[in-house]
């Protein structure tokens, strides 16, 4: 992250200024309420267990087919759903995210966000909406979030979504149960530029590479703390 997005990033959250408030309550998050009863009918057949991870967030996580087999050993829940946004997992978190009591979330949005035209302040708001909802009920949860990633099909979006993702790391070095965790430079080529392997044709999906890299980069973060 540049010095001067991350130094003015500090600066803002020190000041308490925030020109752009949490827009969760006039988000309307109806169209997601399908793929939500399926997420409550599986969990009708085998609920997951208390102090698991729970990973939410966007189709980057609802496409993650392979999570259970990319963290051995790591009791893991996959909740992402379509195109949703962060105020979307604010919506549905007494549903999809409380019940499970996990010891740790792991985050994936804010990309479908800055793409309906959010601001970078719009979206820590509402990533802090979240972190209050999650921490009303469940105090001792860790929640990490997984940058914005830079993507081909996006590109034109990429100051938004740094800026964005300066803020929202600022934010998270200064609480000890929050986490950022960095995938924008290593999913960025020598040219600066996101790296074509990496991705599905539509340029915006992860392809099995892309997830491998998020392997990588994400198993640190999942070990046990208090």
């Amino acid at each position: 992250m540049p010095l001067v997005q991350k130094m003015t990033a500090r600066l803002l959250l020190a000041a308490g200024v925030l020109p752009f408030v949490s827009a969760t309550a006039e988000h309307d998050s109806s169209r997601w309420e399908k793929s939500i009863a399926r997420f409550e009918s599986a969990d009708k057949k085998e609920m997951p267990k208390p102090g698991g991870v729970l990973f939410i967030g966007s189709s980057s996580i609802g496409l993650w087919k392979t999570l259970k087999d990319d963290f051995p050993g790591v009791p893991v829940v996959r909740r992402g759903f379509g195109g949703s946004q962060i105020a979307d997992s604010v919506h549905f978190a007494g549903r999809i995210v409380h019940p499970y009591q996990p010891r740790q979330i792991v985050m994936y949005a804010g990309d479908n966000d800055v793409a309906s035209g959010k601001s970078p302040e719009a979206v820590l708001a509402d990533f802090q909406t979240f972190v209050k909802v999650v921490h009303a009920k469940l105090p001792k949860t860790r929640i990490a979030f997984i940058a914005i990633k830079p993507s081909i099909a996006r590109w034109k979006l990429s100051g938004k979504m740094a800026q964005a993702n300066a803020l929202i790391r600022a934010a998270c070095d200064k609480e000890k149960r929050l986490e950022f965790i960095d995938i924008w430079q290593p999913m960025l080529g020598e040219d600066g530029k996101p790296k074509p392997n990496l991705f599905v044709k539509d340029g915006l999906h992860l392809n099995a590479n892309g997830y491998a890299l998020w392997t990588s980069i994400v198993k640190p973060y999942l070990a046990k703390r208090e």
